[in-house]
Order: C-alpha cells, then structure tokens, then sequence
C-alpha cells in the first residue's frame, strides 16, 4: 500500500478534483491535450484502465471510444462522484474499483490493451512509484500501451514558484524540497516529482519501450491565457501543439505523459 494514504484522502475526500478541468482556459490545457493524446491510442477495440481515475474525466470521455473501461481510484468519495456520473448517463461499459496503485492484487495479469496511471505518479516517492510500473506493465498485454502522467520539479518550480507567487520565491526550502527532495515545499510528503529523463530511464529499466514524452500544461502565462479572446486562444492552442509534440519543452511543463509500449 502507498504510504501517504491518508494525505491523499485528505486532499481528495472534499471532490474538488471534480471541477479542477474548468477551472480556467489555463487549467483545461492539460485536460486538452491529455484527451489529443488519448484519441490517438484508444480505439473502440481497446480494453482500457485508469489507475488514478479520479471523479471520471477522463472515463467518461472515453467510454464511447474504447470496448470497456476500468476506473480505479485510492479515494472512495472519488468513486461515489465517478458511479453518479454512470448512473446518470445510464453507462455500461465502466466498471470502477477503490484500489492501490502500487498493489493491484485484484486484477488480472496481462489484461488490458491500454493501462493509464494518471494519477499515482504525482503522489508517490521514487520507490514507490517502482511498484506502479510493475503493476502496470503486468496488468498490460503483449504490445500493450501504458501511459504515465507525472509532474516535473522544474515545471513545477517554475509555474507555481515563480509565476504564481513571485514575491515568495524562489527560496533556499523551496530549492531544497522541490529540486534534492524532489517533494512539494507546501505539502510536503504530498507530491512529489520527477524529471522526463528519470521516469524514461525507470520505464526503461522495466523493460518497456519508450514511444513518447508529451507534455501536456505548458503554462507559465496562465493569467494571459485565461484573459485572451477566442482568435488568441485558438492561436495559442496552436502554438501549443507544437510545444507538446516537441520533447524539448517536455521539462518545463508541470504536467507530462510518458508513453509506453510493452514488448
């Protein structure tokens, strides 16, 4: 079991990653681009898993393009809000599951076409975050896809560091936690992050082939994005296509999706 279970209640037992997508434009670009991502590897074939399913974003837009969806969540109020949504919309190819990343003793090997961990990554200390990729690679089939959403230091460093709070940082605990601790300086033991080469090197140490390195939230200007008319916007969005599919700029994104074939 992941150790920081109870922080991860804590955080997430109040629903609030429910409206996080619509928060802002700013806000909605990794949802965005996460979804791009996603219509390019699922089709309606794939057996599909969301390690990290959260309230269902990305389930129930998924549901009408993959065979069967599996959702799986550490936050039992998470799933409450995710079996509302099937209920409402009359679903039936979901199934959703309170369960541990790091310990997924309840579901079968090699069994998915598409494993996503959206989740797990953000919350979890480097050798923790190892039991996921065993996970996810044994529930994967053969030439299987496995997805890993996960949050870079410097990106991280930078967006909510610099940009958000400016008469706050940088600082010395900052640098300390964020960049040798590789831990959040305000929740600390909370989230923790990582750098594009160090997750590619994990997952190649499990022996997965590394496919891609997207980022998917490269905002530093979120308040100009947030106030851009629509001409901007779809300008931007543009812009912004080039910046994902580039693995250059994938270090200063918070949020980015490593992308994995298992052989």
């Amino acid at each position: 079991m992941s150790s920081n279970e109870n922080l991860v209640f804590e955080r997430y037992s109040n629903k609030s990653e429910d409206r996080r997508a619509y928060i802002s434009r700013a806000y909605g670009l990794e949802f965005h681009f996460t979804k791009k991502l996603l219509e390019k590897y699922v089709s309606n074939q794939s057996k599909v898993i969301e390690v990290g399913c959260g309230t269902g974003y990305y389930g129930i837009f998924l549901h009408d393009k993959c065979k069967e969806y599996f959702g799986i969540d550490l936050t039992p109020e998470n799933i409450d809000v995710f079996n509302e949504k099937i209920e409402k919309d009359k679903i039936n190819n979901i199934t959703t599951m309170v369960g541990d990343g790091t310990n997924l003793f309840n579901i079968n090997s090699n069994e998915f076409d598409v494993v996503l961990v959206f989740g797990p990554m953000y919350h979890l200390p480097p050798n923790e975050r190892d039991l996921v990729f065993e996970e996810a690679k044994r529930i994967c089939k053969t030439n299987g896809l496995i997805m890993f959403a996960y949050q870079s230091k410097l990106g991280a460093y930078l967006q909510a560091g610099i940009l958000s709070y400016p008469n706050h940082y940088p600082n010395k605990k900052t640098n300390e936690y964020v960049l040798i601790k590789e831990t959040d300086d305000e929740y600390p033991g909370l989230f923790y992050f990582t750098t594009p080469s160090e997750i590619k090197e994990s997952a190649i140490s499990y022996g997965l082939e590394v496919m891609k390195n997207v980022r998917v939230n490269f905002v530093f200007n979120s308040e100009q994005i947030n106030n851009m008319d629509d001409e901007k916007f779809e300008c931007w969005l543009e812009f912004s296509e080039y910046m994902c599919n580039d693995e250059s700029c994938t270090g200063l994104s918070n949020h980015s999706i490593l992308v994995c074939k298992k052989g």
